[in-house]
Formats: C-alpha cells, structure tokens, sequence
C-alpha cells in the first residue's frame, strides 16, 4: 500500500502532451501536441462473437499527431473494420484518414476557460472531404465538450453531404482519475448514434495517460465518431504516448551537433526567495510565477527523484536537485524566462520578471 501511495503522489496530468483526463473517447477535443512532439494514441476496442465461434474481433485506432507549433498540428488516423466505405462498397475495412488541426482560440490543453479549434481532413476509404469545429470548456475539474462536423460524402455515400454534432464531458475525481462521457450522430433519425463511456488514469511518473472505454463506435476518427456500429457495445483501452522529437535533434540534423553547448552550471544563492516554487508529482507546482527584478525564485524538490532547472534559452541550469533539496536563483532583469527539467523534458515552468 505504500508503495501505491507513493505511485500515486508522483502522478499528475501530464505536460506536453494529449491528456485523457480532458477528453471523452469519442471526442477529439481542441488538444495540439507542442511543437516538436510527435503524438502516439492506441485505441483498442473489441467485442465477442455469439455462439458457437465465440471470436473476438479487434477493431484498433492509431493516431499519429505533429506539433507545428502556434497552435497547429498535421496527423493521421489510420482504423480497421470502419464503416466509412460501407456505402461505396469499398473492398478495405481499413480506413486512413489525414488531417489537420488549428488551436485558434484558448491555451494549452488543461487551462481553463473556453477553447475552439478547426479540424479539416481527408477520408481515404470514404473519399471525402471531412472537418471538425470543436470545443471545449474546462471549469475546475469539470469540462464539457462539443463537435459539429461535415463529412462530403458520409460512409463513401456520394448522394449527399451530411453534418454531424457530438457532445460530452469529463469530470475529474481526482488529479489522477476522471469519468468521461459522449455521444455523436449523423443528422439522420435512422442512424445509430455513437456514445461512449470511460474511467481515465494518469500512468504513475510518466507523461502517458490510459482509460478504459465502452463504445458503440469501432473507429475514432471523424466519421467513425459520428455513428455506431452495432447496438451490442465494444469494450477497450485507449493509451497515449508523447514523443519529444527535440531530444533527438543532433540525429535529425547531424550537421547541428558541433554547435551543441553543454548548460553553464548556476549556482544556488543565498538570497531570501519571493516566491517558492514545489517540485511533487514531477511537475513544477507552480506553472508560471511572477517576481519583481532584483527578486529570487527558490525550488523546493518534494519527490524521491532528482529534478533540474533548466532555462530553455541555454543560459544555464542548476545543478542535480535530490529529495527535499533547493535551489534559488535571483533574477536581476525584466523578462520572461522558460525552464524545464534534464531529467523529466515535460516538466516546464515560467518565471516572469516585471
């Protein structure tokens, strides 16, 4: 039980990446990776053939996400044993479809207040032209969600071209559970809607997040959210890997590794801080901080692991900070100054100086 506890008091939502404790599973939402992060998504979902087979038949979504940085992202979805060819006979069940993703209004994923953002795409298997306007408000641990899509040529239909609309929400019962809910139709009274239900988790000291679903859509991607496939409801897991492609920036660009400069070492001082900053649940409790020129910022390191503090402008970084050790720097200029940590790249923070 110790040892569950201790999981647990390291476990947050993560930075720099697509958090499930945001989001229901059959809603996108407005989340764009940071730049540099190459988001993975796994959903699984499966259901049993009745008697006598008793097969159990697999229908997994993979999505692929870049961020392009300003609130832009280019990606894929790519799904097996989708209805979007239904109608045009397609011969395939597996369905790619690319798009891309405009943050327009709000911040990163997690903040509060209201969040809009414009999804177009492209359905390979059904040949159409899809888009999404979604949104997202996020109040305490409650957010509420909303999707109102158009799809050229639902389910390979050539006949005409069809809206769709998606609502749901997220409650967070702790800072590492949420129960998540949803449902999406077709403008059609003869459709089956898509709903789904979840239980989502932070992973323990990682920047991944997991959730255990029941659905009646078999694919998530514009189309696939936007109907059900069968009236008995698939069961599965949904898992989320952040990718910080900036770590392996000398491999991209080997021409770039003689200009690598390893971080000048800064020494803590002694001055009296202005503000402390608590480093538990690798994630710097205080996000943003804001101090008077001339004043220190002191770090307080609450977890068994060792954390940094590192500016993101090279100028330095402190060094290895243990268990219920501190560093304290003073800032002698008006600016803004972002920092993460060497050892944890997810963990970020920000101190401006006025």
């Amino acid at each position: 039980m110790k040892r569950l506890a201790l999981a647990l008091s390291l476990s947050t939502a993560p930075l720099s990446a697509q958090s499930l404790l945001y989001r229901s599973p059959n809603l996108a939402g407005t989340w764009v990776p940071d730049p540099g992060v190459l988001q993975f998504d796994f959903l699984h979902r499966f259901y049993i053939a009745p008697a006598p087979s008793h097969a159990v038949v697999n229908s997994p979504t993979f999505t692929l996400a870049l961020g392009l940085g300003r609130g832009l992202s280019f990606g894929t979805w790519f799904a097996t044993h989708s209805l979007a060819g239904s109608l045009r006979g397609a011969n395939s069940p597996n369905e790619t479809e690319i798009f891309a993703r405009w943050r327009f209004l709000g911040g990163a994923e997690g903040t509060g207040g209201l969040h809009l953002s414009l999804t177009p795409a492209y359905d390979f298997l059904a040949q159409s032209v899809d888009a999404e306007l979604g949104a997202d408000f996020t109040s305490g641990p409650l957010t509420l969600e909303g999707a109102a899509r158009f799809l050229s040529r639902p389910l390979g239909d050539s006949s005409k071209a069809r809206p769709a609309f998606g609502g749901g929400a997220v409650v967070r019962l702790t800072r590492y559970i949420a129960l998540s809910a949803d449902v999406g139709s077709f403008v059609n009274p003869t459709v089956q809607a898509a709903w789904s239900a979840g239980v989502n988790f932070v992973i323990p000291g990682s920047p991944h997040t997991f959730s255990l679903e029941v659905s009646t859509a078999s694919s998530s991607t514009i189309q696939g959210n936007s109907i059900g496939k069968t009236i008995k409801p698939l069961y599965g897991f949904e898992f989320t890997i952040p990718l910080h492609l900036s770590r392996f920036r000398p491999w991209f660009h080997p021409h770039e590794v003689a200009q690598v400069v390893p971080l000048r070492l800064i020494p803590s001082v002694a001055d009296v801080p202005a503000v402390d900053v608590r480093m538990s649940g690798i994630h710097y409790r205080a996000d943003t901080v804001t101090v008077a020129a001339g004043e220190a910022v002191r770090w307080v390191n609450a977890d068994p692991l060792v954390h940094t503090v590192a500016f993101d402008d090279g100028s330095g970084t402190s060094a290895d900070i243990p268990q219920n050790g501190t560093f304290t720097f003073r800032f002698d200029r008006p600016g803004v100054y972002p920092y993460h940590c060497t050892q944890h790249p997810f963990m970020k923070g920000v101190v401006i100086v006025k």
